[in-house]
């Protein structure tokens, strides 16, 4: 049975949470770390956007610095995600694990099975998108929740998690957002494009749900923590040892908070200004 490190639920800064992510796959790359299943929440509220997306188009970074949303780009591709009232996911092994298909869709299946077993732990039956499909018609299309890629999560047609995967020099990182309440109209306000606010919350409605409606709002975050992990173990049949980071990987994650994650030019410009490059 193959030993994983689990990190536990803690609540951080946008930066950060991002920083700690990478610094965890770095790690793995370099054969200092074994798989890791972290868990985490936002200190306060957040827009990531994917590492390709148009800031200038797709964010209202007003809207965002008035009510204290804090910006930052992710390492992983994909659209928006308001992180506010929600579970963070974070899974980083080698790409060579026998646990894992060699392709990101094969390993997206993979991870999306062990959170639908997690999800079925609490009273939730998820099923996988096996196909894939655009947002509707007028959907707001910068959020990563108004359309599903293969092997997302849906609860009655609906999705409830989404998520983002990058690969590189033989590992992976794949992070994702299990929403525990979902406000349309407060995602709506800082992404762009503006249109009839109204209109686009209810598509959001239809095309969204959470944790907490589908499970009652008794379920918090440690409750579900425990039901991810458990879902992992039974699928996977790993073992997990609670741990930290390693003053390696604590290392990292400070020099990536200031010269990435923390700063201006990659949140707003990604690669497009060279910040993608390693330090």
């Amino acid at each position: 049975m193959e030993a994983w490190r689990i990190l536990p639920f803690q609540k951080a800064g946008a930066a950060e949470n991002m920083a700690v992510d990478e610094a965890l796959f770095r790690a793995v790359i370099r054969k200092k770390a074994p798989p890791t299943l972290r868990f985490y929440g936002w200190r306060v509220p957040a827009l990531s956007i994917g590492c390709f997306q148009d800031y200038e188009k797709e964010v209202d970074g007003e809207a965002c610095r008035k009510f204290g949303v804090e910006i930052v780009r992710r390492p992983t591709g994909g659209k928006a995600v308001l992180h506010e009232q929600e579970l963070t996911y974070a899974v980083i092994a080698g790409a060579d694990s026998p646990l894992f298909p060699p392709d990101i869709l094969k390993t997206y299946r993979a991870i999306s099975g062990c959170i639908a077993r997690g999800l079925a732990e609490i009273g939730i039956r998820a099923e996988m998108e096996t196909g894939g499909r655009q947002a509707p018609d007028g959907t707001l299309c910068s959020s990563c929740f108004s359309s599903l890629s293969r092997y997302e999560l849906l609860v009655g047609g609906r999705k409830i998690c989404g998520s983002a995967q990058m690969r590189s020099h033989g590992a992976f990182l794949q992070h994702g957002s299990l929403l525990m309440a979902f406000d349309p109209l407060r995602t709506c306000a800082f992404m762009l494009p503006h249109r009839d606010r109204e209109r686009d919350a209810g598509l959001l409605r239809n095309a969204i749900t959470s944790v907490g409606e589908q499970a009652g709002e008794t379920v918090g975050e440690e409750r579900l923590c425990r039901a991810i992990r458990e879902g992992f173990e039974s699928v996977l049949g790993v073992r997990f040892r609670e741990g930290l980071l390693t003053p390696e990987e604590e290392g990292i994650r400070g020099e990536l908070m200031v010269k990435k994650y923390g700063n201006e030019g990659w949140n707003r410009e990604g690669g497009k200004g060279g910040w993608i490059s390693g330090l």
